[in-house]
This record gives structure tokens, C-alpha cells and sequence, in this order.
């Protein structure tokens, strides 16, 4: 939260800062009450526990987005300083390291002479290559000229996904393509990894998952957008089974494809699709997917939806 000194005179400013928080509160408070209810609910002999790793990743992967797009928003950023992140331990020593050198753009002091290295900074983040494990190690040189000793240069850090973590933006990647793409859980995913001597408890992969989920949601709504550009859209729904942390069961959820596909006249425009999560297949959900659509809607059946002004 903006320190109070720092908080807008603009009354209207201020509502939205109150409605940001209240919304984030409100989906925290709802993932908190779904995590407990999955660790203490009652729970049948009859379903399989990897059930319930599932429902848990899935609620450790939401807290994680929420919490990315709280530290995002310079108004609901906390104040203090993030702690320090606590070592978790050397990468195993059996990984092959490519080491990554990032020089700074001069090396020349003001004075006109090179300057040298004096120390370094190095850092590891886990990499992973299909099939293979590596560490990538990166170096900071910091180099001084012996006749101005008060001064140095170093290359600042090079942007990383994860701030001050271990995995690589390629990591991320294979992460989430396992897991959404070949539907392998993320705690069997950490049994994989243990395998090859790198320990990663399922909730580290789970921050990793809702940290790229909150990178990634701005290419969704960009898709969205630019399909709702579109004269003609196909939209049909899929049904999908979620599950219900707590119950031991199932329930019905729907995936709603929105569709553009020109080629079969030769079309301008290249063919896209984007999926969005609802709970139903009522109309509602379809009137709610196509807020600022006014073109034709090709479907086999929509419920009940609203017609657009």
C-alpha cells in the first residue's frame, strides 16, 4: 500500500485505489478459505490423494498471480522492502554451467585509461533444455583503473521473470507447457526434477506458474481485443472438469473458444482463437466474452444472450 503521504487528492483516484485492494482482498480471502477447506475438508478414502495435490497447486498458483499483480500496481505495491530471499541451497554440482559474462558498455575510465576487474558478481538460475539440465551462470565483472581507485563500473543486472529466483524464462516455459499442455502436475513435475538431483517443492513451481500467468494475462486480452476487431467470429464452448477442493469430486466447468478463421475465402486477416475459463454455458457468460463485438457470431447454440446495443 502507497504511504499515506504519497496516496492522490483526487477522490476518484483514491475509490479505485480502495477497489483495486477490496477486489485482491476479496480473491485472496476466497483462495485462503479454498486452500483450507482442501487441507482439512473431509476427505474420502475412495479418491486418489494426487487429487488433492492437484486442487492445492491450483490454489498456490492463484495466490501467486494475485500477489504478482499486487507488487505490479504502484498503488497497492507494499511499502517496506522485500525481504531478502533466503538461499535454497547450490545447484547440484553435476549440471553443466554455460557461463554468461555481461560487460559493462565501457570499460574505459574518464581518465582515458582501461579499467580492471576487482571483483564479480555471480549468480545461478536453473536452465533447462529438453531432455537435459544446466545451469546458467552469469558474471558481473566490476572493473577500476589503479589511478582513480574510487571509482568502478559494473553492467547492471540483466531483467529477469522471476526477481532474485532460480529458474530461467526458459524453465518457466517448459514449466508451463507440462502442465497446461502435457497435463503433468506440478508435483509430479518436482518428482521429475528430484530424479535429477535438483529439488524444487511443488509450491515454488506453483509461484513460478502464477507469476508467468500474470506476465501473460496482457497477451490474452490483447488476442481478445484484436479478435473482437473481426466483422465474423465462431464462438462455441467446451466443458471441462474442475475441481472442488474440499468435496473429493469434480464439477463442470466450460472453456469458451472465440474464433476467427478466413482462409477458406482468402481472408486478410490471419486466423486466431482465444480461449476463456466460465463456470456455465449460459448466455450470460457469451454476452460477458463478447463486450465490444458488433459483428456476425457464428454458433451452434448459445443461451440466452443478450443482444448488443
Amino acid at each position: 500500500m502507497t504511504e499515506p503521504a504519497q496516496l492522490p487528492d483526487d477522490i476518484d483516484a483514491l475509490k479505485a485505489i480502495i477497489l483495486t485492494q477490496r477486489d485482491q482482498n476479496a480473491r485472496l480471502e476466497a483462495l485462503v478459505k479454498a486452500f483450507k477447506k482442501a487441507l482439512f475438508g473431509a476427505k474420502s478414502e475412495r479418491i486418489d490423494p494426487d487429487q488433492y495435490e492437484l486442487s492445492l497447486e491450483d490454489i498456490e498458483t492463484g495466490i501467486a498471480q494475485v500477489q504478482a499483480e499486487i507488487d505490479a500496481d504502484e498503488r497497492t505495491a507494499p511499502v517496506c522492502a522485500p525481504k531478502e530471499r533466503k538461499p535454497r541451497g547450490a545447484l547440484p554440482k553435476h549440471l553443466p554451467r554455460v557461463e554468461v559474462i555481461v560487460e559493462p558498455d565501457s570499460t574505459t575510465c574518464s581518465c582515458g585509461h582501461e579499467r580492471h576487474v576487482i571483483s564479480e558478481d555471480v549468480s545461478e538460475r536453473l536452465d533447462i533444455v529438453p531432455a537435459q539440465f544446466r545451469v546458467i551462470v552469469t558474471r558481473r565483472p566490476r572493473y577500476a583503473y589503479r589511478a582513480c581507485e574510487g571509482s568502478f563500473t559494473q553492467a547492471a543486472a540483466l531483467p529477469r521473470l522471476i526477481e532474485g529466483g532460480m529458474p530461467t524464462e526458459a524453465t518457466v516455459a517448459t514449466v508451463l507447457v507440462s502442465k497446461f499442455a502435457d497435463h503433468l502436475p506440478l508435483f509430479r513435475q518436482s518428482q521429475i526434477y528430484a530424479r535429477q538431483g535438483v529439488e524444487i517443492e511443488r509450491s515454488t513451481l506453483a509461484s513460478w506458474v502464477g507469476k508467468a500467468a500474470h506476465e501473460l494475462q496482457p497477451v490474452h486480452d490483447a488476442l481478445l481485443a484484436h479478435l473482437k476487431t473481426s466483422s465474423k467470429l465462431f464462438m462455441d464452448e467446451t466443458p471441462a472438469p474442475v475441481l472442488d477442493p474440499g468435496r473429493g469430486k469434480v464439477k463442470k466447468g466450460y472453456f469458451w473458444a472465440l474464433a476467427r478463421d478466413d482462409r477458406a475465402w482468402n481472408g486478410p486477416q490471419p486466423p486466431g482463437v482465444a480461449f476463456t475459463y466460465a463456470p456455465g454455458r449460459s448466455g450470460t457468460y457469451a454476452s460477458q466474452i463478447l463486450q465490444d463485438f458488433s459483428g456476425i457470431l457464428q454458433a451452434e447454440r448459445l443461451r440466452r444472450i443478450q443482444p448488443r446495443t
